[in-house]
């Protein structure tokens, strides 16, 4: 199979565990270019991307931006703060606008679940999901389980614990998918106020006890505490939290075996994470970052062969 099943990438759950494949094998190819001198290829050189963010972003934008240029791709960059959604523009009218100016495909992130799906039903372009509230985030899911190949060989029968605030995170439901179509274990711990009452039914384990997660997984994917997304209190403190589910140095020796530390970003350092752990040896926070390039390189090439 040498294309996706799909004109848009919505989500992990409409693609097939072919797609899937497809796309990390396609990243572990450009990985390579972007390791060589000379990190630009001329695949995407007709093609106009839109990023088009809605929500505040730094990695996953730059990580796009960057993954077009290193295609050769055209870029437009368009920001809500700064555009005539603050006068009441809808969303397909903001993007039909866009794309009037011969635009190819969109990359968009949305604070509102679904928004992407709805753009996709509406205008003639390819739609990447960019992240869309506390829906899913397809793209760091695959890039996740890019950097867990990389580092551990394989994903199937490897144990993933995800770990944090699951409540709220896309990263969280968009791994799960992607995890268990590629033949993982996953298990979410956290504090029983932030894991959502229908996990289970998507065939994970839940643990409420982080040294006990720490000790059945072979990777620890740990999630930020999304305090902008929380309009109640879910703990009692932040340091409350931290003293019962942060990841310190001291908690991983007291484990019988080595784990891989991953985080999606941006850490809150002392939180979730202490420093000893976030820059240690445990840790592939750095790698996911750049493999997220390679990721998105490949989502973006696969996807301008699948004319909207």
């Amino acid at each position: 199979m040498s294309q996706l099943s799909t004109k848009h990438l919505l989500g992990i759950k409409n693609l097939t565990l072919d797609d899937v494949q497809l796309i990390l094998d396609t990243a572990s190819s450009f990985k390579e270019v972007i390791n060589r001198p000379i990190k630009k290829v001329p695949s995407l050189r007709d093609i106009t991307i839109a990023n088009v963010f809605f929500e505040n972003s730094t990695r996953t934008k730059l990580s796009f931006e960057l993954a077009e240029k290193r295609l050769s791709a055209d870029v437009v960059n368009f920001s809500s703060s700064s555009s005539s959604v603050k006068k009441g523009e809808s969303l397909v009218d903001t993007v039909n606008n866009i794309l009037s100016m011969k635009v190819d495909m969109v990359v968009m992130r949305h604070s509102s679940p679904g928004a992407p799906h709805f753009l996709s039903r509406n205008v003639k372009a390819n739609i990447i999901n960019a992240g869309d509230g506390t829906h899913e985030h397809p793209t760091q899911a695959l890039l996740d389980a890019f950097s867990i190949k990389e580092k551990l060989g394989e994903i199937a029968g490897k144990k993933i614990a995800i770990i944090g605030d699951i409540l709220h995170s896309r990263v969280a439901l968009s791994n799960i998918f992607c995890l268990k179509m590629l033949g993982a274990e996953v298990m979410v711990c956290g504090p029983i106020t932030l894991i959502p009452k229908y996990i289970a039914s998507l065939g994970v384990k839940v643990e409420l006890d982080v040294k006990k997660a720490l000790e059945w997984c072979d990777v620890a994917n740990v999630l930020r505490i999304q305090l902008e997304r929380q309009q109640i209190k879910y703990f009692p403190s932040l340091r409350e939290y931290s003293l019962y589910y942060g990841i310190n140095k001291r908690l991983l020796q007291q484990l019988n075996k080595e784990i891989v530390i991953m985080h999606p970003g941006p850490i809150n350092r002392g939180v979730e994470l202490n420093s000893d752990v976030a820059d240690s040896e445990h840790s592939i926070i750095l790698n996911q970052v750049e493999n997220g390039v390679a990721v998105r390189m490949a989502v973006l090439y696969l996807l301008a062969g699948q004319k909207s």
